[in-house]
């Protein structure tokens, strides 16, 4: 059997490859988000908008033919940045941006699950990848 690559040997932002934190893809409030075809976070915006502390991914599990009731009550939640309903499950993804992880839980378990025709949510907390440097 191959033995794994160790995380030691991945490449930084000094490689050959870009690290997954390289600047291209930085997700904050603000101007403009970059969209990277690579998904990662960074730490400190470059223009000085406001970091987002918590960012999730809620997959939602809808009653049959509620579909188009539970996007219409999701869209009129601010914190709810992308909808996006799907064949299969979960019905419905999306993208949730909260000042902290207390606020997350609110909104998901206060708001979404008080939706009527929501059945089932599965909540994906996104972490930041902090950039390996040599020291």
């Amino acid at each position: 059997m191959k033995k794994p690559k160790s995380l030691d040997s991945a490449p930084t932002s000094s490689g050959d490859a870009p690290a997954l934190t390289a600047t291209p893809g930085i997700r904050y409030l603000g101007a403009e988000s970059a969209i990277p075809a690579t998904p990662c976070t960074i730490h400190t915006p470059l223009d000085g908008g406001t970091i987002v502390s918590d960012r999730a991914y809620v997959l939602i599990d809808v009653l049959p033919g509620r579909t188009s009731d539970v996007v219409k009550a999701l869209s009129e939640i601010a914190q709810i940045k992308t909808i996006d309903p799907c064949w299969g499950k979960p019905d419905i993804i999306v993208l949730v941006e909260v000042p902290n992880q207390d606020a997350l839980s609110q909104l998901v378990l206060s708001r979404i699950h008080e939706i009527d025709g929501v059945s089932q949510t599965d909540t994906h907390l996104v972490y930041r990848l902090k950039d390996r440097t040599a020291t």
